[in-house]
């Protein structure tokens, strides 16, 4: 079950705001992955440090990733459409620049095409067109590879298809899984936050991502999985915007307990999207941790019971009654009366009065010896009172 994760971006704790940078403080908090966001244009400075990228991430065989421009026009018209593939083209430059294993892409309005087998249609020519485009770049110039070691003997970026957030968008999971079907080289991006808000709120229990991912599997047979998660704020069955995990109703322990319960299979990337970025990356490595110890703990009781049962007789299943009935008994237990610390006041009194009586002769042997001395005034009565009534505040004190 190898899965990997990773912040959208270079961290927020990140003191320098180079991809290197962001890298070397992911692999310092124990996360493997990242995905390089260039969502609106890239500069061609920016190209020096994408290749410093790579040559790290070549070296460390860490994964990276990258997400192309949010705004795209794919079912636009012949100029709209023109334009998205320009700044495309960009991000795939950049995608080889890195050694990129995923290239997430959007397809933008449905237009006056809407919905249907025609939009479908035209969106796998295009990605089968940018497919072909990826190859054509990583293949193009042998004489650079020794710039780009990744570029010889590795494998083209895949062009992953992610799924929209809302309802005047391409992109429901059905949509998706259709085109990637149809398109080899493209892969699905389970935005799992945008698919809880198209849904309604649909990915609640780890029974909701069970058939997510197996609808997944048999549509298009994969085993690889490269999805974001984040918090979401969500209203009509459309995404209004990110959120930190523990402000969303969309929870990350079901997806948790299924990948450790049920998803052996899964090769899966977990990208977060959220606005604490590796803050919630390192909550969701957390949860699936827990997740995995509760597996551990369950499957050692469940042992413990077989050895039991082979040891006097019985069932399993009875053991675990009589276990589940030791436990009931245990919180229905009366909790003990606090009257058992009362005692100690008395014996506190009873240990000061001998004291106090021993202290009073000696008092008066020592006034009937000293019969001159000069009796006390009112004045010293009074500053002997206000000493006993502060030593008594001064113990309440604590």
């Amino acid at each position: 079950m190898p899965i990997k994760l990773g912040p959208a971006g270079i961290p927020l704790s990140c003191k320098g705001r180079t991809i290197v940078e962001g890298m070397d403080d992911i692999i310092s908090l124990g996360l493997e992955t990242m995905e390089v966001q260039t969502v609106r244009m890239i500069a061609p400075q920016h190209f020096e440090q994408y290749w410093q990228a790579g040559v790290l991430a070549n070296k460390t065989e860490f994964e990276m990733n990258i997400h192309g421009p949010y705004y795209s026009e794919l079912l636009g018209d012949k100029v709209e459409r023109g334009r998205s593939l320009t700044k495309i083209e960009s991000t795939l430059q950049a995608a080889k620049t890195i050694n990129a294993r995923h290239i997430t892409l959007h397809a933008g309005h449905y237009g006056d095409m809407g919905r249907g087998v025609q939009a479908n249609e035209q969106l796998a020519n295009i990605f089968a067109g940018i497919v072909e485009r990826v190859h054509e770049i990583w293949h193009d110039d042998e004489d650079i590879y020794p710039v780009f070691p990744w570029l010889k003997d590795g494998t083209p970026s895949k062009i992953g298809i992610e799924t929209s957030g809302r309802q005047e968008l391409w992109g429901s999971l059905e949509e998706v899984l259709e085109v990637v079907n149809h398109v080899e080289g493209t892969v699905p991006v389970l935005n799992i936050a945008h698919i809880h808000s198209r849904g309604h709120g649909s990915m609640r229990t780890s029974e909701d991502y069970g058939e997510m991912f197996d609808q997944v599997r048999e549509t298009i047979g994969t085993k690889e999985f490269y999805c974001h998660f984040s918090g979401v704020e969500h209203r009509t069955g459309n995404a209004m915007h990110y959120t930190q995990i523990k402000k969303s109703d969309l929870n990350f322990e079901p997806l948790a307990e299924f990948i450790v319960e049920e998803g052996g299979w899964l090769d899966i990337t977990l990208i977060s999207d959220s606005p604490l970025l590796e803050h919630d990356a390192m909550y969701m490595l957390q949860n699936i941790e827990k997740a995995r110890h509760k597996q551990l703990e369950r499957k050692a009781r469940e042992d413990r019971r077989r050895s039991l049962a082979a040891q006097t007789g019985r069932s399993t299943e009875e053991i675990a009654a009589r276990e589940l009935e030791i436990a009931n008994a245990r919180q229905q237990a009366p909790e003990p009366t606090p009257e058992v610390a009362k005692p100690a006041e008395p014996a506190e009194t009873v240990e000061q009065k001998p004291a106090k009586e021993e202290k009073k002769p000696a008092s008066k042997a020592k006034k009937a010896s000293k019969s001159t001395k000069k009796p006390a005034s009112k004045d010293d009565n009074k500053a002997e009172a206000e000493v006993f009534d502060f030593e008594e505040d001064d113990e309440d004190l604590f």
